[in-house]
């Protein structure tokens, strides 16, 4: 079992790799820079680490032998999180904006909020359209359906739908995801 540490939260955490003395097998298989990639006793293995001023790292416990790599762990743990930092910076954001209309949205109010929603797409954000029934008005079902409905289909060239309109209490919801080529 691999020994927990504390972190900056004070939470207990697990070392990712086993490294130098931590390493339990007997004979591992040493790979990296200036070294003869073969199958070695630990203790010499830990010897051309040291000689070198370097780390032993388990790179991959569960091979016969298990396959230990001479390294710098520090600079590799400081890439490796350099690395993941760019990658997260480099995942898009799905922004989601909303629309609401009432049962009894009248035409001019309907293709203000039309614009909004197509600039809205196209520039790559999804879109929820939903319908607010206040008090009685719920017996307008029906109405608020086949607004969300027609906004679907004035929108199907910069939007597809992702969720048909579903009655979530007073609200009913329809998703909007922007089609590729509107991006």
């Amino acid at each position: 079992m691999r020994r927990k540490k504390p972190n900056r939260f004070g939470r207990q955490q697990e070392d990712q790799h086993r490294i130098n003395e931590k390493i339990k097998a007997d004979e591992v298989r040493l790979v990296g820079e200036n070294v003869e990639m073969d199958v070695y006793p630990i203790k010499e293995a830990l010897a051309m680490a040291k000689e070198q001023e370097l780390d032993l790292v388990e790179i991959s416990p569960n091979a016969k032998p298990p396959v230990v790599k001479v390294m710098d762990y520090k600079k590799f743990l400081y890439e490796q999180k350099k690395r993941e930092k760019a990658m997260k910076a480099k995942a898009s954001k799905v922004v989601v904006k909303e629309i609401r209309f009432g049962p009894n949205t009248d035409d001019h109010d309907y293709e203000f909020k039309k614009r909004n929603a197509e600039k809205f797409l196209k520039d790559g954000a999804k879109l929820k359209a939903f319908v607010f029934f206040k008090g009685r008005s719920i017996v307008f079902k029906d109405k608020g359906e086949i607004l969300l409905l027609r906004l679907a289909q004035d929108l199907e060239e910069c939007g597809k739908v992702e969720q048909m309109p579903k009655l979530e209490g007073k609200r009913m919801t329809m998703f909007l995801s922007p089609t590729k080529k509107s991006k």
